[in-house]
């Protein structure tokens, strides 16, 4: 449980917009995985063992509000993918262009990233079952990144001197323009839900859940910290670009050592490669997700036809990929460059994934009190006041979160926050288009006998 949790939560997509806050970036991790990481991870816990057979957000939101409310979980669930995958792979183009062609236009990055969309939805239709091998060498690729950039900006520190002043004034929070980028680190926290049947497995969940999320949450909070904390000691924060923070920072480190540019070109294709496995496992699940919410009647039956000979979700594959590069064009429209392209595509894909959160902690507080009589192998902690408490606190790191995401203190862009804001806006009116026609009664099946 431990281990699935860290492959599914640890990224390395945000790792320079994370440290892009600054040296107080530290604190901003370790309370926010005190404040809100734990406490979420045993919510979610609690759900998922006393929902098992369904797990997840979409699941929890029905049972607690309806079908509607349902149905908009599934629809933001889904389409925040299609948002979200542009972003990664504008962030592979500029990769790969610092790797092979580092004066490759923006243009070309575009033609880049609409192919890998294309490849994503291709390979989503014709894998029934992607081996556990594929996100499993990347979360090791994941670990082997974070590794080499902790350990690295130490050894480079002990030979050169910090980059960064790291005092007790650095550590300390600052409001300011590096608040934008505050909002990333609750978004590298999120996805515990995806392990949330997992207590229904264990021989004692009272005792262990916890041990998993506290363990979990030390090891994932370690890599993240680590890898900032490497990416501060070698570069100011000042040269540290959304996308070429990486690259730059591979290359400061161990650039200069013998056989130092073979490292770096290995440490890139590793983190291209992490990008492409994570993008085409959410894929896959975010359309069968889809998929299973059209055959309950809580979307349009088109996001439910199946292929006919790979029997997976081709419709929803399909729309994804036309969402995703429409929103790539659109967005291209208006940026300046691909880390500006790259930045407001992922706020704005960032903001919709954060919404289903504000309903997976209110379906905590109503199944609490609407369904107590179902067994709950592990249990929060407290009453309803601590529940009520604990729910409320992760809801409020949520909200800064969307604020964060839409308004940048110190630096607000009216263009930009328009972007974020009204786009969110119209994929909301869309879902609800979407819930609207999409809702019918679905028969349930005949009880075996």
């Amino acid at each position: 449980m431990t281990l699935f949790t860290v492959c599914a939560i640890l990224i390395v997509d945000q790792l320079a917009a994370s440290a892009a806050i600054g040296v107080q970036s530290i604190f901003w991790w370790v309370l926010t995985l005190i404040l809100f990481f734990i406490p979420y991870g045993l919510i979610t816990s609690e759900l998922g063992s006393a929902y098992p057979e369904e797990g997840g957000i979409y699941a929890w939101v029905r049972r607690a509000y309806g079908q509607r409310w349902a149905g908009r979980t599934a629809w933001l669930w889904w389409v925040n993918v299609a948002f979200w995958m542009p972003s990664v792979y504008i962030l592979f183009a500029g990769l790969l262009a610092e790797l092979v062609a580092p004066d490759m236009s923006l243009t070309m990055k575009l033609l880049v990233t609409l192919g890998l969309t294309w490849l994503t939805v291709g390979i989503s239709i014709v894998t029934l079952n992607l081996g556990k091998w594929v996100p499993n060498v990347g979360a090791i690729f994941k670990a082997v990144i974070m590794l080499s950039i902790g350990l690295g900006g130490i050894a480079f520190a002990a030979r050169h001197g910090v980059a960064n002043e790291f005092n007790l004034q650095a550590l300390s929070p600052s409001w300011g323009a590096s608040l934008a980028f505050l909002p990333v680190i609750v978004y590298n926290f999120l996805g515990f839900e995806l392990m949330s049947g997992a207590g229904e497995e264990m021989e004692d969940p009272a005792r262990d859940v916890p041990r998993a999320i506290i363990a979990s949450g030390l090891l994932i909070s370690f890599f993240y910290i680590l890898a900032t904390l490497g990416i501060l000691l070698a570069l100011p924060v000042e040269q540290i670009g959304l996308i070429e923070g990486l690259p730059d920072t591979f290359g400061r480190l161990f650039g200069s050592r013998p056989g130092g540019s073979t490292i770096v070109t290995i440490l890139i294709m590793m983190a291209l490669y992490t990008f492409v496995a994570n993008m085409v496992t959410w894929t896959i699940g975010a359309n069968r997700s889809a998929a299973e919410a059209a055959q309950r009647g809580d979307l349009p039956e088109i996001f439910a036809r199946m292929h006919s000979r790979f029997r997976t979700p081709v419709s929803a594959a399909i729309l994804t990929g036309i969402i995703a590069s429409a929103v790539l064009v659109l967005y291209a429209l208006l940026a300046s460059s691909a880390e500006d392209l790259f930045w407001t595509i992922f706020a704005f894909s960032s903001v919709v994934f954060l919404l289903p959160y504000f309903l997976l902690f209110l379906s905590f507080l109503k199944l609490r009190r609407a369904d107590p009589d179902t067994p709950r192998p592990y249990r929060v902690p407290g009453g309803h006041g601590t529940a009520a408490a604990l729910s409320a606190i992760c809801m409020l790191f949520i909200a800064q979160a969307v604020v964060f995401f839409i308004y940048q203190p110190g630096a607000f862009d009216p263009s930009y926050a328009l972007a974020v804001g009204g786009g969110t806006l119209l994929t909301l009116l869309v879902g609800e288009v979407m819930v609207r026609v999409g809702t019918r009664p679905v028969p349930e099946a005949p009880a075996n006998g």
